[in-house]
């Protein structure tokens, strides 16, 4: 992990004393609320539907088990909204009603719950209760851990993505982290680019296969090797969901490693220059390099010629700086202590009671990752299960997973963009240990990659911007897909939803999407299919295809039944392998899927 130097721990705790000073001085009604809005954004605090939602930065997804306890102590101490607060959120989600009733019986009713984390997709936390009053002391006891909520909001750019198996990856061309933190580094408060047209987004993928979703990213960076062996980057420009799905698209084939912030901000500064800002929908970069096509590319090349050529390229990485970074993400000493006596007797008990049991093969197989170093893996901890949003993690369960963190994997851990934690550094011989203490915290369920491994935005249980709730969605499928034999048999699927056209649960990149829209005030849902992330599962970034008319909520639960038993009925078999869901839809196409999903509708309204 990068380690904070003094100048970045003074950087972060003066942020949090400027924050305190403009927080206390609009509680004094010297600061209004238009004026500390920009201010309280780009540190991370927006205000949700019922109370405040502080987001915190996790550069490209690494967290210490230290970092991990203060998650833990904010969840539990801070994330209190008041009795009568609370009270009242829950009365008013609870009127709205329309939410599906799980096959087990009883209703889900609201899912509004506090003292928690929240993973998101592009591996930040965020808490949902947290009031304004105590919102200066979270901000100092982040800094404490050398963590804060900077340009997590606001139309800057955002925080720097890449995979969970960075520097770790079997596949890797190049390890991503120490250039994600060099532009983490150069684009935080950049002057420039601090009040860009919309918000900017940008991913970093190391390896072969693309687990960075780089299509979908307002750039994406793809490591690679030139014909010489060199090091540089393809770059993708434009991508993004929202209500207009692009793929991003390539701009250069190669720059060098050494360069890529010169034409990065080449990038930028065309779309800081010419980006729309009198839409809030046509902002992004994607309107402007799908409108100007190569006269967007021409104008960044020759804004990068001037950058290099004339203005001296002063963002030039130097190979000292390069190795500056790049020192902190050495792999961890990991000495193995020989086990004696009783311990070894012990080990030796567990390791033969989880060789026995069959949900430990199957853990294996979709919890636990290849690792470059062959006597290391990569574990993911399942953080989906009936009772709990995707995503979604306890006091107790920050606390966990610290301790997984340091006794198995050298203080660290990772948030994906599944909305999991991955532990990067566990010893092989240590796996038996940690699948019987992940198991009895309830974080073993071996549902990596499958139906229950769903991606979920808190929707419109918290966010003022949903049109619908996702979570009660997201709950009926838990409910009705417990038996892990029968989501083992549905195979590979990626389920992503949204509660609004602002894409937070990557809808558009589900092989299926569900999408919350409003209807005469009431919550709907659109399914699409077929849509693609560009991981070596599901190809080449694609957006999916809707599917017919909107579902009510009571009606979504049937219709997925219905999608997922359409392709068991259709899918093929190649040399004894299933065919995914994905290759079935993308064989047969979309009217099989379509007629069962209308059949579904109808059964629904007769019986209700």
């Amino acid at each position: 992990m990068y380690q904070y130097t003094e100048f970045d721990r003074q950087f972060v705790k003066l942020r949090a004393a400027q924050f305190r000073d403009m927080l206390e001085r609009n509680l004094a009604g010297e600061l209004s609320d238009d004026e500390f809005r920009p201010l309280r954004l780009q540190n991370g605090w927006y205000i949700q539907r019922y109370a405040p939602m502080l987001r915190i930065a996790v550069p490209y997804g690494e967290i210490s088990g230290k970092q991990l306890r203060v998650m833990a102590r904010i969840a539990r101490e801070y994330d209190q909204p008041s009795a009568e607060l609370f009270r009242d959120a829950r009365e008013k989600q609870d009127a709205l009603g329309g939410v599906p009733v799980p096959r087990q019986g009883g209703e889900v009713r609201s899912h509004l719950t506090n003292g928690y984390g929240h993973i998101t997709t592009r591996l930040n936390i965020q808490f949902n209760w947290i009031p304004l009053v105590r919102s200066a002391d979270v901000m100092e006891l982040l800094a404490s851990v050398d963590m804060h909520g900077i340009q997590t909001s606001g139309n800057n750019i955002r925080n720097i993505n890449t995979e969970a198996l960075a520097g770790i990856a079997v596949d890797e061309i190049a390890d991503p982290r120490p250039f994600c933190e060099i532009l983490r580094q150069w684009s935080t408060l950049h002057p420039e680019f601090a009040f860009l047209p919309r918000k900017f987004k940008i991913s970093i993928n190391g390896a072969r296969e693309d687990r960075a979703a780089l299509g979908w990213y307002d750039i994406g960076l793809q490591l690679l090797r030139g014909d010489a062996g060199e090091l540089g980057f393809k770059v993708l420009v434009g991508g993004g969901m929202g209500r207009t799905p692009v793929i991003g698209t390539v701009v250069r084939e190669f720059v060098p490693w050494q360069h890529i912030i010169s034409y990065i901000e080449a990038c930028i500064r065309v779309y800081n220059r010419y980006g729309r800002r009198d839409n809030i929908w046509k902002a992004r970069i994607k309107i402007l390099v799908k409108a100007e096509g190569q006269r967007y590319i021409d104008q960044v090349e020759d804004e990068f010629r001037q950058i290099v050529e004339v203005d001296g390229a002063p963002q030039t990485i130097t190979q000292e700086e390069y190795d500056r970074v790049a020192a902190s993400f050495v792999p961890p000493s990991l000495e193995r202590r020989e086990r004696r006596g009783e311990e070894a007797h012990m080990y030796e008990i567990m390791r033969a009671a989880a060789q026995a049991d069959p949900e430990y093969a199957r853990w294996l197989h979709r919890n636990v990752k290849p690792h470059k170093n062959p006597q290391l893996r990569a574990v993911i901890l399942s953080f989906k299960r009936p009772g709990q949003a995707p995503g979604d993690a306890t006091a107790e369960q920050f606390e966990l997973a610290a301790d997984f963190a340091d006794r198995f994997s050298a203080g660290e851990a990772r948030t994906t963009h599944e909305q999991n934690l991955l532990l990067p550094w566990v010893h092989q011989d240590d796996l038996p240990q940690l699948w019987h203490a992940a198991r009895k915290a309830g974080l073993a369920r071996p549902n990596i990659g499958l139906l229950t491994d769903m991606i979920s935005c808190p929707g419109g249980d918290f966010c003022s911007l949903a049109n619908a709730r996702s979570l009660p969605i997201a709950e009926a499928i838990m409910q009705r897909y417990q038996d892990l034999d029968e989501i083992y048999d549905i195979g590979e699927i990626d389920l992503h939803m949204s509660g609004c056209i602002n894409s937070c649960g990557h809808h558009h990149s589900g092989h299926i999407g569900i999408l919350g829209v409003d209807k005469d005030g009431k919550e709907w849902y659109q399914i699409t299919l077929g849509g693609a992330d560009g991981s070596a599962l599901s190809g080449p970034a694609t957006p999916g295809k809707i599917i017919g008319p909107s579902f009510s909520a009571t009606e979504v639960p049937e219709v997925i039944e219905a999608l997922l038993e359409t392709y068991r009925q259709l899918r093929a078999s190649v040399d004894g392998k299933q065919e995914t869901f994905l290759a079935t839809v993308r064989r047969v196409g979309l009217e099989p899927f379509k007629a069962a999903a209308n059949a579904a509708r109808i059964k629904e309204r007769l019986e209700a």
